[in-house]
């Protein structure tokens, strides 16, 4: 038995997040269907982290065990002939004996998506918060994150439901940037940091966004971050505008080249 690892991506519109759940469509029991179907196996499919609802991911790491004889090129051609149009497997490969892909992530990036026009954008509702309510200062949302980086106790962008042993986390970077040209409706918010607490990134954001239509000051955040409560913060920012971008893990966890 080998043990394989794919990088996957989905859309998470239709999807009651990744994790199985009795008579709800997800992304993890979809998966695990697939390669159901391909290999006659039924494994249990681990992912670097749980996404929710309307969450979406261009790069989840996913691994399993598997007996199959199919090479990776040939099992991720399989899978992507069976799966939905809402879930592409987008690379294969052995991992090292025992990986495990949550326990084992570094490193994880995600991207939050604002929509800031005045009109509603049919097309993007499903990938963005539309936020119409006048212009986000983009600029002093990203002076306010700086506060943010480092390692600190998270529990002020905690919500309650899923209780960690520690709210201790380290944030490498974030970016808050307002696109040009064509994109310059949206403002882009990315984080990246060892892991992350439960809607963490959409509490940062709901925070930021107080900074950034003016209703609170650049050095809020950091005021919020030491209050330690989930109540000094601002809302949490919708679903559908978060995607996990990627996810890093040690040397010794590395994908080998697809089969």
């Amino acid at each position: 038995m080998r043990t394989v690892r794919m990088t996957i991506a989905y859309d998470g519109t239709h999807f009651a997040g990744w994790q199985s759940q009795r008579r709800q469509r997800t992304v993890q029991a979809t998966l695990e269907s697939a390669i159901e179907q391909v290999t006659g196996e039924r494994p249990r499919v681990r992912a670097s982290g749980r996404t929710d609802a309307g969450v979406h991911a261009l790069g989840q790491v996913v691994g399993f065990q598997t007996d199959t004889r199919l090479t990776n090129q040939e099992l991720q051609r399989a899978l992507n002939a069976v799966l939905p149009p809402d879930v592409a497997v987008l690379e294969v490969a052995d991992a090292p004996d025992g990986f495990h892909a949550t326990r084992q992530a570094i490193r994880k990036r995600y991207r939050y998506v604002i929509y800031n026009g005045a009109v509603r954008d049919v097309f993007r509702r499903h990938y963005c918060w539309h936020y119409f309510h006048g212009r986000l200062d983009a600029e002093a949302m990203h002076r306010a994150a700086q506060a943010l980086v480092g390692k600190h106790d998270f529990s002020s962008f905690q919500t309650a439901g899923a209780p960690r042993r520690s709210t201790v986390r380290t944030i490498f970077d974030i970016q808050v940037q307002r696109g040009r040209g064509e994109q310059q409706d949206l403002v882009i918010v990315e984080i990246e940091a060892d892991g992350f607490l439960y809607n963490m990134v959409r509490a940062i954001v709901g925070t930021l966004v107080e900074v950034g239509r003016g209703a609170r000051s650049e050095s809020w955040p950091e005021k919020v971050l030491r209050a330690a409560d989930r109540r000094a913060a601002g809302r949490t920012a919708p679903p559908q505008g978060l995607f996990l971008l990627r996810v890093e893990y040690p040397c010794a966890s590395h994908m080998s080249s697809p089969g």
